[in-house]
């Protein structure tokens, strides 16, 4: 077993210095000595994600969870590494075998509905948000990505809520003013929303959608 701890330590080393190709090849040396190793399945999956080689990332997951099916952070990441492979559909499965571990896991709620909205299904979407939310009612992100999806369904006087409360949370969120700023712009409120890109710009003043969209705005009411 020391041997096994000893290429862990070697390994979480090797990330630390951010050598993630030097992580797996630690992962792997321990997986030949203990092939039921879960830990280094698990941990081998992450240094993969870190190189974006996230089928492989999915294949280490797996096997994680072919030995150690209730490992959540497994299901977790597996879904992340699904996401950005836009498998969406598993991705979601994924997250679902993961809050049936952890029902309260606020995030993979939230990622959970990251996803669905990714497939257009946006009631759906709402609605896990809302059960993120009700986890952790200060979620900013949840608030955020809730209003992204009421707006897809053309309710914007509920995603300028949702808005309100994730920039009630974090009054620094560039992102939720500038959607915010799209909201109000599709209402025709254009006052309001050259004010709401007005305060994405100045809490990022590179924000080149906020530039662009905010010049749009200024033009339809004949200023620019």
């Amino acid at each position: 077993m020391d041997a096994l701890e000893d290429l862990l330590r070697q390994a979480w080393e090797l990330v630390d210095r951010r050598d993630y190709s030097g992580a797996v090849a630690s992962y792997d040396k321990a997986i030949e000595i203990k092939p039921d190793f879960h830990e280094a399945w698990f941990y081998r999956g992450i240094a993969l994600e870190d190189l974006g080689r996230h089928k492989e990332a999915i294949a280490s997951y797996d096997h994680a969870l072919e030995i150690k099916p209730d490992l959540y952070e497994a299901s977790y990441n597996r879904g992340i590494a699904l996401g950005n492979l836009g498998r969406y559909e598993e991705e979601i499965a994924s997250y679902d075998k993961a809050i049936e571990l952890k029902p309260n896991d606020h995030e993979a709620w939230h990622n959970r509905g990251i996803a669905l909205g990714n497939l257009g299904r946006n009631e759906d979407a709402i609605a896990s948000y809302d059960k993120a939310i009700e986890i952790k009612p200060d979620y900013h992100e949840a608030w955020n990505k809730r209003g992204v999806a009421l707006g897809n369904l053309g309710r914007n006087e509920d995603a300028i809520a949702s808005y309100d409360k994730a920039i009630e949370i974090k009054p620094d969120f560039h992102q939720a003013w500038f959607n915010r700023g799209n909201a109000l712009d599709d209402l025709g409120r254009n006052e309001e929303a050259i004010t709401s890109y007005d305060k994405a710009i100045e809490l990022k003043p590179d924000f080149h959608d906020a530039l662009y969209i905010r010049d749009v705005a200024l033009r339809k009411l004949g200023r620019s």
